[in-house]
């Protein structure tokens, strides 16, 4: 296999399997990989720390056998702790700490499923953004347009994938952040259930359950296998799943059965517009799985968004200014308005402003909201809408350096409300690449499941990618 020009026609899987069956050897894999990323990342800026030797010396072996044996990756620029390795959530505060001194959980597991880490991707400081525009590293672009946006907070690891320099990249997700960068860049993303992913031993109720790890992805039996390899929560976590049935990746070859689906494709905004390429692709979509035998019909959903976005993003910034207070034991001084983007320096100043009575108000209050839509929505096995109210925007449109704090919410409010509430809620929920506007933009749609639910979700994922396969699809800019 000379060369190996057929590496971006392989999924993680596909590449693993090559290395388990000694077919190409993963120090060759690596090579490739790094090839793939000196030649698209000066355009894209998706990597912001290479780690080129760390990923050559552990491809040299022995590798564990996992399913993703000697499979090259990249980790997330946010509270990703990798021993050896920097994470300073792109920002100039955090810039100078030390790489980590140990594994977190979520680690461990990425490495006994065979990955081999070998750089860092960017995002938004502190991923307080839907793109990823970080002062300290500049703009990632997204390979189908270079003026476009990768979305955020999950941008450089979406812009990596979707260009053919690695097959899936960790991301992470609190409103929104895996699912809206796979939508924007054409790839799979799944935001899991509340309390799937342990951040052990740091952290647990991250942002109260709103916050989670995976990743994204070009397939669903990439997503699927990942699940099943950094699932399962730690005893004594709040959210503890139940026991699953059989694996995530069996789950994505079976039949998902006649499923009742419920639609729509209006913001719960109130007087936010959706884009009619969204439209159409959720209208396809539904159409799609009327074809393939599923009870589908419209529902006006009653959520009313406004309340619940400003609720969220007062727990969040008593969350941040919390997590700062942290950073201050690390860094040795206090944060000041000179070590952080105006976003950021407004919403630690909202967080200090909010007492605790106020934050157990917000957190019951969330929790209520979570109970009504969960409640609404249990009369569907899966409910389908847009996963962003439009194509992928331009570098620019949310901007960090807006020092207003409510301004800022203001303008981001309307773009994550299909994905925020099910962070709320802690629903799983699932963004596929099915539609592409007519001057070729990807657009996602989201599917949601029940609780705990996301077996059916893998199972309609997999059957969607069959009906309507995107595999062949690639961007202009691809390090094929």
């Amino acid at each position: 296999m000379a060369g190996f020009a057929e590496y971006g026609h392989y999924d993680g899987l596909g590449l693993g399997e090559l290395v388990r069956k000694r077919q190409i050897s993963a120090a060759e894999v690596m090579e490739e990989a790094i090839r793939r990323a000196e030649a698209v990342n000066p355009k894209l800026n998706a990597l912001t720390h290479k780690a080129y030797d760390v990923g050559r010396k552990i491809a040299e072996g022995p590798l564990p056998e996992g399913p993703f044996m000697g499979v090259p990756f990249l980790y997330k620029d946010l509270a990703v702790q990798w021993t050896g390795l920097p994470t300073v959530n792109a920002c100039a505060f955090l810039k100078d700490l030390p790489p980590a001194a140990a594994d977190m959980e979520h680690v461990k597991r990425i490495k006994r499923a065979g990955f081999v880490v070998f750089g860092r991707t960017n995002a938004p400081e502190n991923g307080w953004c839907l793109a990823t525009e970080p002062k300290l590293f500049g703009p990632t672009r997204n390979p189908w347009d270079l003026r476009r946006t990768p979305g955020g907070s999950s941008g450089g690891s979406s812009a990596a994938v979707a260009a053919r320099v690695v097959p899936l990249a960790d991301a992470s997700d609190g409103g929104g952040s895996i699912r809206i960068p796979a939508a924007v860049t054409g790839l799979v993303g799944l935001k899991p259930a509340r309390g799937r992913i342990s951040l052990a031993p740091g952290l647990v109720d991250y942002w109260h359950g709103g916050a989670t790890f995976l990743c994204v992805s070009r397939t669903v039996r990439d997503t699927a296998a990942y699940l099943d390899g950094v699932g399962g929560g730690a005893p004594g976590e709040p959210y503890l799943p139940p026991p699953l049935a059989r694996p995530y990746l069996e789950e994505a070859n079976r039949h998902p059965g006649r499923l009742r689906i419920g639609f729509t494709d209006r913001s719960p905004k109130q007087g936010a517009s959706v884009h009619a390429e969204c439209r159409q692709a959720v209208r396809e979509t539904a159409a799609l799985l009327e074809d393939l035998g599923h009870n589908v019909s419209e529902h006006r959903w009653s959520l009313d968004f406004e309340p619940l976005w400003r609720t969220y993003t007062n727990m969040t910034s008593v969350q941040t200014a919390s997590g700062f207070g942290f950073y201050e034991t690390l860094v040795g001084r206090p944060v000041t308005a000179a070590d952080v983007e105006p976003v950021t320096w407004a919403i630690i100043a909202r967080g200090r402003s909010l007492n605790a009575v106020q934050h157990a108000q917000d957190i019951e209050h969330l929790r209520i909201a979570a109970r009504a839509i969960a409640t609404e929505l249990a009369q569907f096995d899966v409910f389908l809408t847009p996963t962003m109210p439009n194509p992928p925007y331009e570098l620019g449109h949310w901007d960090m350096s807006i020092a207003d704090i409510d301004r800022y919410n203001a303008i981001m409010g309307p773009d994550t409300a299909f994905c925020a509430p099910f962070n709320v809620s802690g629903l799983p929920a699932m963004s596929l690449p099915l539609h592409w506007t007519a001057d070729n933009l990807p657009v996602g749609v989201q599917l949601v499941g029940r609780d705990h639910d996301e077996a059916t979700l893998v199972r309609l994922a997999g059957q969607l990618e069959k009906a309507r396969p995107w595999h062949h699809r690639r961007p202009p800019l691809a390090a094929d």
